[in-house]
């Protein structure tokens, strides 16, 4: 993935080869010029390839027995009008309109939508061909590059900020409770309406779809990664939702004793106790009972419920997964097959 450094060194080379000019260098009045022009190419650019698959999102609705709107953004990712945009824009949403920054206006169905990771998939309802904007491989982001978001923040439509990934792999709670993984941190300034917009890198690709800001703080922003924007994207096509698995248990977080850990041979302070096991759920059958402590599910070290939800995934549903539980009579292993977690109404 390109990012600043490449951005500048073009713009320094074609300063200075070619034409026998010199070579800005430090101290040079005209250096900073350079550099600066450099930045702002490498944004401009970016937003040139991605601000025309920037859509506001219109919703009407109902929430909390009220009748309502609200407006968010969203990122077509196909030109057949596929939009990735938050869960928490269109929740509740009994009719959506989203407009192009050209001022094409049309309405949207959704697709699916995945409260965990407070993502949705919309199809607008147009049959024409849409400008569309490429996912990036998120696991080539680094700190330290350029972070560019796009949106409509307090209803001003196509509004660009610009900053630097501040971290990568944070994690945030989802307005359900869940762990969201895999999130970049970015201080590129977001407000109310941000929401679904997207995260470009300088290379003009979508890394993030900008979720969440911590009001009263200054440049602490996130965004959901686009790895993890695709594999939703790719199960809501397939499924209509994105499938997961389920044990069948109520658990809870507990410190984890020197002693116990030793037994266990485990160097994590932390573990899950499980309080209730469900008649007739994946657990119950492969023999977890209340009072278990589960430390390890497939070898993967459990130290709080969100790493059982994490672990348990779509790929794991009917399969055999080895769960690492301490009990009076010491460290036992079970088997267990994990079944289909209900959908949401």
């Amino acid at each position: 993935m390109r990012n600043i450094l490449g951005f500048l060194g073009e713009g320094l080379a074609g300063s200075g080869h070619g034409n026998g000019s010199a070579r800005p260098v430090a101290g040079d009045p005209g250096a900073d010029e350079v550099l600066l022009d450099s930045y702002s190419r490498a944004v401009v650019d970016a937003v040139e390839a991605v601000a025309p698959a920037v859509v506001h999102v219109e919703v009407a609705g109902v929430r909390n027995g009220r009748q309502g709107s609200g407006t968010g953004s969203g990122v077509v990712v196909s030109p057949d009008a596929l939009i990735l945009t938050n869960n928490h824009v269109i929740e509740s949403a009994k009719a959506i309109a989203v407009s192009l920054a050209d001022g094409h206006k049309f309405t949207a169905r959704v697709l699916g939508r995945d409260a965990d990771t407070d993502l949705a998939v919309l199809r607008g309802e147009t049959g024409e061909t849409l400008p569309s904007a490429k996912l990036a491989n998120s696991k080539h982001v680094r700190p330290g590059q350029i972070a560019i978001a796009i949106g409509n923040p307090l209803g001003f439509q196509s509004t660009v900020t610009a900053g630097i990934v501040s971290a990568v792999g944070r994690s945030l709670r989802a307005q359900n409770g869940r762990l969201i993984g895999d999130v970049i941190q970015t201080d590129a300034a977001l407000n109310p309406g941000n929401s679904g917009g997207p995260l470009a890198s300088s290379a003009g690709e979508v890394i993030g779809i900008n979720t969440a800001m911590i009001m009263g703080a200054q440049g602490i922003c996130f965004s959901v990664a686009a790895n993890t924007a695709l594999h939703v994207l790719t199960q809501i096509l397939a499924h209509g939702r994105v499938r997961r698995a389920r044990i069948g248990i109520v658990a809870e977080q507990i410190p984890l004793s020197a002693r116990l850990a030793y037994k266990a041979g485990l160097s994590q302070g932390s573990a899950v106790r499980i309080r209730e096991v469900q008649p007739g759920s994946p657990a119950g059958e492969g023999g977890l009972k209340a009072g278990d402590i589960l430390v390890r599910l497939d070898a993967e070290p459990v130290t709080g419920v969100d790493d059982v939800c994490r672990l348990l995934d779509g790929h794991r549903i009917g399969k055999a997964v080895k769960l690492t539980v301490i009990r009076a009579s010491g460290v036992t292993e079970l088997e267990v097959h994990p079944d289909e977690r209900e959908r949401e109404p």
